[in-house]
């Protein structure tokens, strides 16, 4: 008898989706520190060769997710690899004998959730697993800078001209997907901007989506387990409802893929002044228009890893765990930005910082 038949119930899983930098990976290791005795499993889709995002998770040290419950896919977009890596790794998953009490996947920046979330409806997952929700998880202060926004008037003239002009970039409308997949909206980094940026946010956020779902905010990613799991809802059975844009425009079956971006990593030595890299960092960020980076240094003379991770000029560091032994140290940086970036310019600025 299944875990799921004795129990007169399927395991529920969490989606938690946003775009680059808003803020998912603090908010789960938040919520593995305070899952209030319940078992989470994690399956982490990353968008780039180097697992940033598990290695911080790994690094936690919760009980209720050891570094076995940890599955991180880092051959590409979950959303366009269901069949060869989401499927498989849900069956292994399944068949532990120690089954989770709950799943919860991040998916990557640059990920649509609908594939995702459509793929609990094949027939070797819906009856074991139900989406418990998806959680969107929005960066406040990127959307408050304008980042996402738009001149609503000028855009809604053009189009009233022009019905076949698309006036929206790639990166506006996977915002609009994630938003419009979302059972529960978080706008996270509250605290990096004031009321009336709040404000404009809420209004920002509403205005991309048709569908009305919970909208709350969150500090440092710091939301309680009871909201973000528990939701109830089993979204496979709504998402059809939840089109993206790509469906809405290609319901004759073209594959989703995400020639709009490019990912690479830049290995460095030692970083002899963190302070001065850092700083000179965020001018390389500013002059190439890179969207996102994230990764560690090593720091001479001290035992722990320095996590860096960048959305547009704003940069987080801090010392998340000791090197372990035998591992070998240097500096390591997923660059993430437009097709058109110019990697060699981009690899060879910050090589010029060490």
């Amino acid at each position: 008898m299944t875990l799921a038949k004795a129990n007169h119930g399927k395991i529920p899983a969490t989606v938690i989706t946003g775009f680059l930098g808003a803020g998912k990976t603090t908010m789960i290791r938040n919520l593995l520190q305070n899952a209030d005795g319940k078992r989470i499993a994690l399956i982490i889709n990353e968008f780039g060769d180097l697992g940033v995002d598990g290695d911080v998770l790994k690094g936690c040290g919760a009980d209720a997710c050891s570094e076995d419950d940890i599955i991180e896919l880092t051959n590409g977009c979950i959303c366009c690899t269901v069949a060869d890596d989401f499927i498989p790794t849900m069956t292994k998953l399944l068949e532990r004998e120690n089954r989770p009490d709950h799943i919860v996947i991040e998916t990557s920046g640059l990920a649509l959730p609908q594939p995702l979330v459509a793929a609990f409806n094949w027939p070797d997952i819906r009856s074991e697993v139900t989406v418990d929700g998806v959680v969107t998880v929005v960066d406040s202060a990127a959307v408050a800078a304008g980042r996402f926004a738009d001149d609503h008037d000028k855009v809604d003239a053009l189009r009233v001209n022009d019905d076949n002009l698309d006036h929206e970039s790639p990166l506006e409308e996977l915002f609009e997907d994630q938003l419009t997949a979302a059972d529960l909206i978080v706008l996270n980094k509250t605290d990096l901007i004031d009321a009336s940026g709040l404000k404009s946010v809420r209004d920002e956020v509403a205005s991309r989506i048709s569908r009305k779902p919970t909208m709350i905010e969150a500090k440092n990613g710091e939301v309680a387990a009871a909201i973000l799991l528990g939701l109830g809802v089993g979204t496979e059975g709504e998402i059809a409802n939840r089109k993206s844009h790509h469906e809405m425009e290609h319901e004759g079956g073209e594959e989703h893929d995400h020639d709009e971006f490019d990912s690479f990593v830049v290995e460095l030595g030692a970083i002899g002044d963190p302070a001065a890299f850092i700083d000179r960092l965020k001018g390389v960020i500013a002059e190439h228009d890179v969207l996102r980076l994230k990764g560690f240094a090593d720091i001479p003379g001290k035992p722990m890893r320095l996590l860096i991770q960048a959305v547009g000029s704003r940069i987080d560091q801090y010392y998340d765990r000791a090197w372990a032994a035998g591992e070998p140290r240097g500096t390591r940086l997923v660059v993430i930005g437009l097709h058109d970036m110019d990697e060699a310019a981009v690899r060879a600025a910050i090589s010029a910082l060490v």
